[in-house]
């Protein structure tokens, strides 16, 4: 039998409740200290770029996360095979 070997990209998690919203503040309140963040009033990224086509926005997608991985075009084309040319094409939403 096969172990399972993938890592989790990431070491967090996203928590949601229901609940009684006058205790809202204070569940927010007591997961704080343990190193949650309250994330209600983010805005989803479609509607932050309202004036982008769905081709541009993932390019701006594919960029911002070759930047977060500390990645430049042409090592990112080495990694994976793919032509830096059409990584840029991509990002640029062509």
């Amino acid at each position: 039998m096969q172990a399972h070997t993938k890592k989790h990209h990431t070491e967090t998690i996203e928590l949601r409740f229901i609940g009684p919203i006058v205790n809202m503040a204070r569940a927010i309140e007591t997961l704080k200290p343990l190193g949650f963040l309250d994330t209600s009033d983010a805005v989803p990224w479609r509607e932050a770029y309202p004036e982008c086509s769905e081709e541009q926005l993932i390019g701006k997608v594919l960029a911002g996360a070759r930047y977060r991985e500390g990645l430049t075009q042409i090592k990112l084309a080495e990694l994976t095979g793919i032509p830096q040319r059409h990584i840029s094409e991509m990002e640029n939403g062509k």
